[in-house]
């Protein structure tokens, strides 16, 4: 067994199954997705430890994996379906889009950075993940043109009301990401029904906000 394989196993036992995650088709997919591939060569040996993951390209603005718990336990509650269309907002380069697209039907995954678009785009193609579609966009604006979405994955954390993202949410759609509006931050699941939006506490969890989707400074007299 190779040594990224035995990592991956590690995360796996280590850090998402104590995290409650029980959802198999998750830990399937985290076991199957190379997570090595979806980091910068320099930085691999990090790629299955508990932190959120830099893969930033240079001179661009930071760019993250979260932790891979934290991903795992926002998946399993939005318990997508294989015939869901998700999008994944800050895709970074590519990994959790990776991870969704091995029990979704069809994933897109937006991300500002446009070079590291282009570097997701390419991981994706190598790893056989022809069911994902990387566009470059800013977090807040989502993806109009292909919504509406059944599930929406914030790939990071908001300090805002993401209501651009809500508003590209189906009739019975699920938005999952860490909320840092206030303190402390919570993972949360936002639920639209007939033009209403409920949301929900899931875990008390820390993520990089998002480019884009940062709060506003406060003005000062």
């Amino acid at each position: 067994m190779s040594g990224f394989v035995t990592a991956r196993q590690k995360m796996v036992d280590g850090q998402v199954r104590p995290s409650d995650v029980t959802d198999i088709r998750i830990i399937d997919a985290m076991l199957a997705v190379p997570r090595e591939a979806f980091v910068p060569e320099n930085k691999r040996a990090l790629a299955y430890l508990d932190l959120d993951l830099d893969v930033s390209e240079g001179g661009g603005a930071k760019r993250f994996l979260i932790k891979p718990a934290v991903l795992a336990k926002m998946l399993q509650a939005a318990e997508i379906k294989q015939t869901d269309r998700v999008l994944v907002v800050g895709c970074a380069s590519g990994y959790a889009a990776a991870v969704i697209a091995q029990f979704a039907g069809q994933v897109t995954a937006t991300e500002s950075e446009p070079g590291l678009a282009a570097k997701a785009r390419d991981i994706l193609s190598r790893n056989g993940c022809g069911n994902v579609a990387v566009g470059t966009g800013a977090a807040a604006g989502g993806d109009s043109a292909n919504a509406p979405f059944d599930v929406i994955v914030v790939n990071g954390a908001t300090e805002i009301v993401p209501e651009q993202l809500y508003a590209q949410l189906r009739n019975g759609g699920r938005l999952v990401g860490v909320f840092a509006i206030s303190s402390p931050a919570r993972a949360t699941i936002v639920t639209r029904s007939h033009g209403d939006f409920g949301n929900r506490a899931l875990f008390d969890a820390a993520a990089p906000v998002l480019p884009g989707l940062e709060r506003l400074p406060a003005f000062v007299f």
